[in-house]
């Protein structure tokens, strides 16, 4: 199926995560002008760019300050004259990752307010200045990557899952305004536990009781969470628009 990606400039965020480097990858073998996003990484952006070939940008991108995400859009335009995608991929997870054996009440007010404020402002601020472009050409796509954790909830991620499930209420709303604009669409992908280059030592640990509960028996990897973000980012998805797309196996 020809997706309609070739010449099509996207940004993928937070690129040289488990996610973010597969999604780049399957965008650029679609033909697709990618630009990764590092925050602290270059060197592993400027790796896979090189291993991506194409037509390939590194950029920094400070997740919630707003002034990086002025400086990104104004480069990327400058670098290609257009923007089509935004893949709202980065995330602050805080000082760790979601620890279940952690009291959310005892999380210092510095912390969970950064992890509320740089996941949902942080894709706000970036989604407002794309779509002023996507508006003008009548053509584009945000797709903003969530996690089961926003709808399924897990002890410890009480402050990411509100930022996620703020996006699927932005998304949701911004649906509507930017479907009366030409043809512009934004989802939630939201995947589940899922195995990438960076997690083994999560995925690892996880008990066969949780397997035991997932439809496919299994945990999804990487690629199978990049399959669909590409279709809800392309031409070919004509029709799908305001929801939330879970990539979880079933759960």
């Amino acid at each position: 199926m020809d997706l309609g990606l070739t010449g099509r400039t996207v940004i993928v965020t937070g690129a040289t995560g488990g996610l973010g480097g597969p999604i780049a990858r399957r965008f650029a073998a679609e033909g697709a002008d990618v630009v990764l996003t590092y925050h602290r990484a270059a060197d592993i952006a400027g790796k896979l760019a090189a291993d991506l070939g194409g037509r390939t940008m590194v950029a920094r991108y400070e997740l919630g300050d707003t002034g990086s995400a002025r400086d990104l859009v104004d480069t990327v335009l400058a670098w290609s004259g257009r923007i089509d995608v935004l893949v709202n991929n980065g995330v602050r997870w805080g000082v760790s990752e979601p620890d279940a054996g952690s009291r959310f009440e005892d999380v210092p007010d510095d912390t969970w307010l950064r992890v509320l404020r740089d996941n949902i402002e942080g894709a706000l601020a970036l989604s407002r200045l794309v779509v002023a472009h996507m508006r003008q050409r009548r053509w584009g796509r945000l797709v903003h990557v969530s996690s089961s954790i926003a709808t399924n909830g897990m002890a410890g991620g009480e402050y990411y899952g509100a930022a996620k499930a703020a996006l699927h209420g932005f998304s949701r709303s911004a649906a509507f305004s930017l479907g009366r604009s030409g043809d512009i669409l934004s989802n939630v992908v939201s995947p589940g536990l899922t195995r990438t280059t960076t997690n083994g030592h999560i995925v690892d640990s996880v008990p066969e009781s949780y397997t035991d509960v997932i439809p496919l028996g299994r945990l999804l990897d990487a690629d199978e969470i990049t399959a669909p973000i590409t279709f809800l980012a392309s031409a070919a998805n004509t029709g799908i628009t305001g929801q939330v797309i879970a990539v979880d196996g079933g759960v």
